[in-house]
């Protein structure tokens, strides 16, 4: 299944909540799911299916990944000791696009991997170009010189989209920002139900 290249705010709706990685509007002016009989979805009660792929595609559109490549990252979490879920978001908030995202570069998700596509994002002084690098604490990141004066930089950092969690160190001076710990189980900037992405994947792998 490709990447999600449609309309941002109908999915919002669809899934009944924000997700500021996926677009800085907001569905609150139009709660309801999208289609003609949306408002009655709005009382229609989910079976358990419903609530556990609910919560899955909350991550795939927030983080903007395939199926194949969530499913990767829930393998990844599996593979470690503690609890799945906590797990599976910390390594999706670790990813680089993310943390252009999260450190206040880019307005969103997809905007911040174009950046990186494009060049204009180091790590640790190099340049890099790959979007789903994972980052390790005490790594830095940020714009290249060149790259500074990017307006897509200058308007997000004059207007973040969201507030700069704590485990991200921020150094205006050079515009640069690093991983100072690892991010918790609770890092993701939206609502979510973990144990149901768990549930989800737990009898389809």
């Amino acid at each position: 299944m490709s990447r999600y290249t449609g309309p941002r705010l109908k999915v919002l709706r669809a899934l009944g909540v924000d997700l500021p990685g996926l677009s800085r509007k907001s569905m609150q002016d139009r709660p309801q799911p999208p289609g003609q009989h949306g408002a009655r979805k709005l009382t229609a009660r989910k079976s358990g299916y419903g609530l556990q792929l609910l919560e899955k595609q909350k991550l795939r559109y927030n983080y903007g990944l395939t199926e194949s490549q969530l499913r990767r990252v829930v393998a990844d979490a599996k593979k470690h000791r503690g609890a799945t879920g906590e797990k599976l978001v910390e390594l999706l908030e670790r990813r680089l696009d993310n943390l252009v995202f999260r450190a206040g570069f880019a307005p969103t998700i997809p905007a911040a991997r174009q950046l990186i596509s494009h060049g204009h994002i180091r790590l640790n002084g190099k340049r890099v170009t790959i979007p789903s690098i994972r980052v390790k604490a005490g790594d830095q990141f940020g714009p290249r010189e060149s790259a500074r004066q990017h307006p897509v930089i200058q308007q997000n950092l004059a207007d973040p989209a969201l507030l700069r969690p704590e485990w991200i160190a921020f150094d205006g001076n050079q515009l640069a920002a690093t991983l100072s710990h690892l991010p918790g189980g609770d890092a993701a900037a939206f609502p979510l139900d973990l144990p149901k992405v768990v549930e989800y994947y737990a009898t389809r792998m």
